[in-house]
């Protein structure tokens, strides 16, 4: 039970505060009438009469301000005010009876200020003392954490009273970069200097920072983590204050830090004008609209005023995640309920549902995200790998370009960059199907955004890391050299989306990812930020171990963005544009071709070749494989079936492979 909460009814509680404000005032009439060498019992009955009335009238006027309502424990600035402009009135209520009860003989008008003065001390002064014994007793039955809170702003002020009020943490001090806050008190609680932040540890067994500075861009966060992630303790952050002024979130919802924070990346803001080019009062498909990047370009899009939004995607849960999301979503947009969301079950492979999902909804705008990822994945099954990613692509832009789509934009990825993986092959040979069929007369425009890892997309090493950070280790890392290009999921969409924007056929826009940096990293970083420090040979007694577990098949130690070094700036400093050499739609013919027939045929090292072949130094690492396909072949030949047989087992897999070049 908690002990501010003592089950006695409010108004009960409100009689009790009524009788001790008026003794207050009494007391405070009664000691300045001593301060004056005068005695307050010594008066005539005139005098306690009207002083009797005075006081009543008083306590009227502190029920009509409204001083009973506010609650004790919870009282802050707010209710001094009230306390102050209570007494100010009885102050003037007791100046008119003192004015009516008293001879110009015996009047000492000086009583007046110094009862006002008192009855302030009394009235208001009570009321402190007894928040502070609340609060002491509750600490001392339940002891809240000890906290820093860095950040002396405006940000850090709310949250101080915030939590001061709460039953969860106790701010212990405050650090600020800021000279001038530096020895000044917020709140009964000190501002420090960022260097005797590992004496405040030590002094007060603090575990736990509290970051208040949502002013502060990526850099100075980033700077401001550097400083603290040698420190025994856990770092957090705290909802922006307009958060927890509106309500949206309460302040007792800490939170681990944002991973971009350690990114140290601040991001550009949007073009409006690009970003409205091809969704604006237009009908847009996305594919692969359930996934991580998918989703997150429809949450743009709808932002974006568009007329129709078609999601594709054959993952059906996550389908159905994106497209409730969507529809909860609309109410909170201006004109959201004109925008109209079609789910569409399917595969990008099926060449007739695209065509009749593009002709049916009027579809501008194609941005085609749909593709297998997952390099280990896609490494044990190349022929899946190509039907989707290549294939997939294939088929959806040749239907766009048939239905006269306006505009037709490809996800890709760095790791097509001189692949050493299949996955990487593929969405490379993806890039060079809209290439060439850019070159032939037509009214699509085929772009392709080519960018890195995006921040806590499906298959990230963040929310990995983090899930074996919380059950105590050890950190998989491939490799201790192994680097990677990071960027946030709302950040690379709205890229893709203004990229799109500034097509003008075959263009290959690259992202600008910052700088690289090593996993290991990360992942030391983000251990020593919860409050953990790395278990290794160096230090036995640590918490978390870091593990490497070697390169996964087909992984590289660094990731490239650009095939050659012509490249040029765009209208947005975040998106270059890069001049590649690729293969003619006749020359890619018959690579497809060859590479359709392969699928066909289970052919994986002929899948391998022609992938080779198309994709400028693709240089794999291990032979092609695929253990379903692998297993079917070799049963096929061990047990010399016959021909029909065999033909009637291919036609099985001619069906996941769409006969585009069969007549």
């Amino acid at each position: 039970m908690q002990l501010y909460a003592i089950p006695v009814s409010r108004f009960i509680k409100q009689i009790l505060m009524i009788l001790a404000d008026s003794i207050m005032i009494v007391m405070g009439l009664a000691f300045s009438f001593m301060l004056l060498g005068k005695n307050f019992l010594a008066q005539d009955q005139v005098f306690y009469l009207y002083t009797s009335i005075s006081t009543l009238l008083s306590i009227l006027v502190f029920v009509r301000i409204g001083l009973y309502r506010a609650i004790v424990l919870y009282m802050g600035l707010q209710s001094g005010f009230v306390v102050l402009q209570g007494v100010t009135i009885a102050s003037c209520l007791f100046a008119v009876s003192y004015l009516f009860s008293q001879t110009p003989e015996s009047s000492n008008y000086s009583i007046l200020p110094i009862f006002w003065m008192i009855a302030l001390l009394f009235i208001g002064g009570s009321r402190f003392v007894a928040k502070v014994i609340l609060q002491s007793l509750i600490q001392n039955f339940r002891p809240k954490e000890p906290v820093i809170i860095y950040g002396a702003g405006s940000s850090g002020m709310q949250l101080v009273v915030a939590l001061q009020n709460g039953d969860q943490y106790l701010p212990v001090a405050f650090v600020d970069d800021s000279h001038r806050m530096l020895g000044s008190t917020v709140h009964g609680v000190r501002v420090y200097s960022p260097n005797s932040l590992y004496e405040l540890i030590e002094s007060y067994a603090v575990r736990q920072i509290l970051l208040a500075i949502p002013s502060a861009t990526h850099v100075e966060r980033k700077e401001i983590l550097n400083r603290l992630e040698h420190l025994p303790v856990h770092v957090k952050t705290v909802p922006d204050l307009f958060d927890m002024v509106s309500g949206k979130v309460g302040v007792d919802e800490v939170r681990d830090i944002d991973i971009e924070d350690l990114l140290g990346r601040d991001i550009v803001p949007p073009n409006p004008e690009l970003l409205g080019a091809c969704i604006n009062g237009q009908s847009v498909m996305v594919t692969g609209a359930g996934g991580s990047i998918g989703s997150e370009l429809c949450r743009q899009i709808i932002n974006i005023n568009p007329a129709r939004v078609i999601l594709l995607d054959s993952f059906e849960y996550g389908l159905y995640e994106v497209e409730s999301e969507l529809r909860g979503k609309l109410h909170t947009i201006e004109n959201g309920g004109k925008i109209e969301i079609i789910a569409l079950l399917g595969s990008v492979c099926n060449r007739a549902q695209i065509e009749n999902a593009i002709k049916s909804f009027a579809v501008d705008t194609v941005y085609h995200v749909a593709a297998y990822k997952q390099v280990p994945m896609v490494e044990r099954n190349i022929i899946e790998g190509a039907q989707n990613n290549i294939f997939g692509t294939l088929t959806s832009a040749l239907a766009a370009k048939k239905c006269n789509v306006k505009n037709f934009v490809l996800i890709s990825t760095d790791k097509a960059v001189r692949p050493t993986n299949f996955m990487g092959a593929t969405k490379r040979f993806a890039e060079q199907v809209l290439q060439a069929l850019a070159q032939k007369e037509s009214s699509t425009k085929f772009s392709m955004v080519r960018f890195g890892n995006v921040l806590g997309s499906s298959g990230s090493v963040v929310p990995l890391f983090r899930k074996q950070i919380n059950t105590g280790g050890p950190v998989t890392v491939t490799h201790p050299e192994v680097t990677r290009y990071f960027m946030t999921v709302q950040e690379a969409a709205q890229l893709v989306i203004q990229a799109g924007s500034m097509a003008t056929g075959g263009d290959v826009f690259v992202l600008d990812m910052h700088e690289p940096i090593r996993i290991v990293d990360l992942a030391k970083k983000m251990i020593h930020l919860i409050g953990y420090d790395i278990k290794d040979e160096n230090s036995y007694r640590g918490d978390i171990a870091i593990e490497y577990t070697g390169l996964r098949p087909g992984e590289k130690l660094y990731e490239e963005l650009l095939i050659g070094e012509s490249v040029t700036g765009t209208e947005h400093p975040k998106i270059m544009r890069a001049e590649e050499e690729t293969l003619s739609w006749d020359s890619l013919k018959g690579l497809l071709e060859r590479l359709e027939t392969a699928c066909q045929n289970i052919d994986l090292p002929e899948i391998r070749k022609v992938l080779m072949e198309a994709v400028d130094g693709f240089e794999p690492k291990e032979e092609a494989s695929d253990p379903l396909w692998e297993i079917y072949y070799a049963n096929v030949h061990n047990n010399s079936i016959e021909s029909s047989e065999k033909s009637a087992q291919s036609g099985s897999i001619e069906q996941k492979v769409t006969p585009l070049f069969k007549k």
